[in-house]
């Protein structure tokens, strides 16, 4: 019987806290409140309990963002953010760019490597390839 008290009272404590006064579960609702305080978790490195001003609060986790989640929060708060950061924004743009032609480059070196690589062991290659021109002309 203890067993099943000891269950239902914890059953019973965490419902509690999932419908705690001022708990925060949409960061929707968040919007335009003022932090009042930030509480750092003692168990968990880098989470914390967002307080704001209202006496609502939010459970956050560690703030390390893959990139990832960098590349579409960016996106997302860009009009927020670039009328503050316009020169950081035309740097990542920048980046973005030189990545995004670092790829291309890397993928027509891998193509090209794969076709020397195989034209000792694929005699019909250098024929198929020439038709695959000449369809383009």
């Amino acid at each position: 019987m203890a067993v099943e008290e000891k269950w239902k009272a914890n059953q019973d404590k965490v419902a509690f806290m999932k419908r705690f006064p001022g708990l925060t579960t949409s960061w929707q609702e968040t919007i335009g409140k003022t932090v009042e305080a930030v509480a750092p978790l003692p168990s968990k490195a880098g989470a914390a309990v967002v307080v704001f001003s209202d006496g609502s609060f939010v459970v956050a986790p560690p703030v390390a963002p893959e990139p990832w989640e960098l590349t579409e929060g960016l996106g997302a708060a860009r009009g927020y953010l670039e009328p503050t950061h316009a020169a950081a924004f035309a740097e990542y743009d920048r980046l973005v760019r030189k990545d995004q032609e670092a790829l291309r480059a890397a993928r027509l070196e891998k193509i090209l490597g794969a076709i020397q690589n195989n034209l000792g062991e694929i005699p019909e290659l250098k024929d198929r390839l020439r038709r695959l021109v000449d369809q383009w002309k």
